[in-house]
């Protein structure tokens, strides 16, 4: 029962009136400063990202997907290592890095063992490749 006399129900409330932020979710830089100044982290990742896709629109795929999963990873580095990263903060610090890390790691991976002329030979993949294709 709450002070009033009315029972409390441990429901969510049909309509919610605000959201919780994301931990280190809050400005980057002091709130006197620009707008762009205070997301840094993210314009930092989506200037990465935009290198690799200019790069890879100009005929050098595989440079351009390095740039994007390297943007990826540094996002999983910073949201890791800088308190508050401003809008790069999506969800809990674990989930954000797990995300950024997992895709980061898989593009590189694949930017890397990516035909013709692979710069990572990974023996057991053509295998594999072989054995589900047929």
């Amino acid at each position: 029962m709450s002070a009033d006399g009315r029972r409390r129900s441990r429901r969510f409330p049909s309509i919610t009136r605000d959201t919780a932020r994301p931990e280190g979710g809050g400005r980057a830089a002091p709130r006197d400063a620009p707008a762009p100044a205070r997301q840094w982290p993210m314009l930092v990742v989506l200037a990465a990202t935009a290198a690799g896709l200019l790069a890879t629109a100009l005929g050098h795929v595989r440079i351009g997907c390095l740039a994007i999963g390297s943007a990826l990873l540094l996002a999983a580095v910073m949201r890791r290592l800088l308190p508050s990263v401003g809008m790069l903060a999506v969800r809990s610090r674990f989930t954000d890095m797990v995300t950024y890390g997992l895709l980061g790691s898989a593009i590189v991976l694949l930017a890397l063992v990516s035909q013709p002329r692979p710069w990572l030979d990974i023996p057991f993949l053509e295998d594999a490749v072989r054995f589900t294709v047929r």
